[in-house]
């Protein structure tokens, strides 16, 4: 059985002192990722040490027109975008 073109999926694990310190952390980290085309920040994840299957998203899971995801922290109020707000 052929696969066609594999993809593979990097874990780097970086540790935080709390779930608000982590997912801060990781926003930092996936918008400076983000640079690189291979990247897909919109789906980056924060885990419990010990809970490494029980993933709290960081940013919202919005699809937007041109295959891009919202910007905008996971569960925000009002209208998804690219833009990041100030």
């Amino acid at each position: 059985m052929t696969r066609g073109r594999e993809r593979f999926v990097i874990h780097l694990p970086v540790v935080a002192g709390d779930l608000t310190g982590a997912v801060r952390l990781a926003r930092v980290v996936a918008r400076w990722a983000s640079i690189l085309p291979c990247t897909d920040p919109g789906e980056a994840t924060v885990s419990y040490e010990d809970e490494q299957g029980v993933h709290h998203r960081v940013f919202c899971d919005t699809r937007l027109p041109g295959g891009h995801r919202c910007l905008l922290r996971a569960g925000h109020d009002g209208p998804c975008t690219r833009r990041l707000l100030r």
